[in-house]
């Protein structure tokens, strides 16, 4: 590990794709890495057993919810975020600059950051580069995210240089305020709207002042997948191939995959376990609305061939039953299960890599994902 910060070794490569190994003070992550969405210091409905149960490494959590409630510095006082959740293992903090945008009121944004009123309770906050870094470090971050504003989708050419360049001052004082220790380090973050020019402007420009991974946000916010891909293949290319590159809120499993193609190491969504909490499963199959009612009598599990807990122990007819009649472990069982297949999904990809056969995986998925609303065979639906 290295003595100021991260520790990142790529072991294996496929075309574009990668396999490495990321070294923080709270242990390894092998990557590519899907992180579970841990906003507000819970993955929502799961213990940490349950969490480490789905092959989950490691777990993000989110600044401005959590300078919100219950504050940063109450957090370090309780001994800080790994402590506070009884999470053991790494954590990135997005820096909030997106939940600003999309959850604040009465918002103004200039060169020194953004003031805002809370979504809670209306208080009024300001969230400059610095306070954004020092939160982070409060909460006892592994990885701290800069703070950016997320251009948002459609803007013009213009519009997008003129968010994107403020975002790079703000990555430098960012760079500037962050305290380096090991086993900690701070992601820069592309931005640029879908102007390839633009993301390559500001690729270069984080490369120049240095960090410990780099980020591309501002996707997966209206562009889609075709679009993105796009971004992604002018983009990854300038950055540098000795960090970890994470594409920030992505997303269904065929977004991880042909991102992991381009090239990219680290993602987090909330959709495994958000959909978790609405119905809808992730299998190899494709997805699968679980309030169906030709799953009333299937004794069989979601996924027959998975490992999970859920599918270890219930019936598709057990979960339809809870959602139906509201129950809380309905949510609870389909959320773990979900995560372990994005996670299942992921280690997948890295012993593809490492066994030069990607094109080979990436085909057999193509081919089963399309299958998911269709009755399992000889299911009798």
């Amino acid at each position: 590990m290295s003595s100021s910060g991260l520790s990142f070794e790529v072991l294996h490569t496929d075309g574009a794709a990668r396999r490495g190994r990321l070294m923080t003070a709270h242990g390894e992550v092998a990557t590519p890495a899907f992180m579970a969405v841990g906003t507000a210091a819970t993955v929502k409905g799961l213990t940490t057993p349950q969490i480490v149960a789905t092959g989950t490494q490691i777990i993000l959590g989110n600044t401005y919810h959590l300078m919100l409630r219950p504050g940063a510095e109450r957090i370090a006082r309780l001994g800080g975020l790994h402590k506070f959740m009884s999470w053991p293992g790494p954590i990135l903090t997005d820096s909030g600059g997106y939940q600003v945008m999309s959850l604040a009121s009465l918002r103004t944004l200039d060169e020194s950051g953004v003031t805002f009123t809370s979504h809670l309770d209306g208080a009024r906050h300001d969230l400059s580069p610095e306070r954004a870094v020092e939160i982070q470090d409060l909460l006892d971050a592994n990885i701290t995210m800069v703070l950016d504003e997320c251009t948002p989708y459609p803007a013009s050419e213009d519009e997008a240089a003129e968010s994107m360049r403020r975002s790079m001052r703000w990555a430098e004082r960012c760079r500037t305020a962050f305290r380096a220790r090991p086993g900690y380090g701070l992601f820069g973050i592309v931005q640029g709207g879908v102007y390839s020019a633009l993301r390559q402007e500001s690729a270069v420009a984080l490369a120049a002042v240095g960090f410990d991974g780099y980020a591309i946000g501002g996707l997966a916010v209206g562009e889609g997948q075709e679009v993105m891909f796009a971004v992604l293949d002018e983009t990854v290319p300038s950055l540098p191939a000795d960090r970890p590159r994470y594409l920030m809120g992505v997303g269904k499993p065929a977004d991880l995959l042909g991102a992991v193609q381009r090239g990219v190491d680290m993602f987090d969504c909330v959709l495994p376990t958000r959909s978790g909490r609405t119905g809808q499963a992730f299998t190899r199959r494709g997805t699968v609305n679980m309030r169906n009612a030709r799953h009333q009598e299937d004794t069989r599990p979601i996924d027959p061939d998975c490992a999970c807990t859920t599918c270890a122990a219930h019936s598709r007819a057990y979960v339809h039953h809870l959602f139906r009649a509201e129950e809380m472990l309905g949510p609870i069982l389909l959320t773990a299960h979900n995560l372990y297949y994005y996670q299942e999904l992921i280690a997948g990809l890295r012993v593809a890599i490492a066994a030069g056969s990607l094109a080979d995986f990436a085909a057999t998925f193509a081919a089963t994902q399309t299958q998911g609303d269709l009755p399992l065979p000889d299911s009798g639906a």
